[in-house]
């Protein structure tokens, strides 16, 4: 095994990581400015709470900053090597992880997600609120029905939203990780949340998982608008 491949896996460096992440994303938040939209979205979420909070994969590394620090919320994070990293950042910065993955379009199809839904559905009976990505892995901006099934199961709306900043470093990987920086203009945009019925049928959850996607896009769209435009033309 090569030397830091091998520095990669040891628990230690993912720690490191992951603290430093933590450290730098706390720093971002620190020095950019953020314009909130709509007005008193933080109070409509608040009367809801617990909520399903909903945003694109690679698109979400400062909703931990974002979140008032009151706020009880866990977040679905990967079994992958890399989600070990983002597990140790999440939790540094005051928010539990729910370990597994598996929304592959039908839902949480194999033991690992079967587990992580079940601790979803555990976390929003304890009044936590979850935060995770709607994309079917590997294939982004694609909502799949993991999250409307959630929602269905649970009871509890889901929240789309997005946060961006002017000053961004955009990876060219499937999801088009996207790193803010620091002394950035940001915008953070809540859409119109969505309550899946629990008598809804396939057809109709197939509705509300397009209705998602539309909804984020929405959301990410609008929050690129803000802090893309010309100072003073807002």
């Amino acid at each position: 095994m090569q030397p830091l491949r091998y520095i990669w896996r040891q628990r230690w460096a993912k720690a490191a990581l992951g603290i430093t992440a933590a450290e730098y994303l706390r720093f971002v938040g620190m020095t950019s400015r953020f314009t909130i939209e709509p007005m008193g979205i933080y109070e409509r979420s608040e009367a809801d709470m617990p909520i399903i909070l909903a945003f694109w994969h690679g698109q979400h590394f400062l909703g931990p900053v974002a979140r008032k620090l009151e706020y009880r919320v866990k977040m679905l994070v990967s079994r992958h090597h890399d989600g070990e990293i983002n597990a140790v950042a999440a939790e540094r910065l005051g928010v539990g992880t729910i370990r597994g993955s598996g929304n592959h379009g039908g839902g949480f199809v194999h033991k690992a997600g079967v587990a992580a839904f079940q601790g979803m559905l555990d976390a929003l009976r304890e009044g936590y609120s979850i935060a995770l990505s709607a994309d079917v892995p590997k294939l982004a901006r694609v909502a799949g029905l993991g999250i409307i099934k959630l929602a269905q199961v649970s009871g509890r709306p889901i929240y789309p939203g997005a946060i961006a900043t002017n000053r961004r470093v955009v990876l060219g990987n499937w999801d088009r990780t996207t790193i803010n920086l620091p002394f950035s203009r940001g915008a953070g945009v809540g859409a119109e949340p969505l309550t899946v019925p629990r008598d809804a049928d396939d057809e109709q959850l197939q509705s509300f998982r397009r209705l998602l996607e539309e909804r984020l896009n929405a959301a990410t769209e609008r929050a690129y608008e803000l802090v893309d435009r010309p100072v003073g033309s807002r």
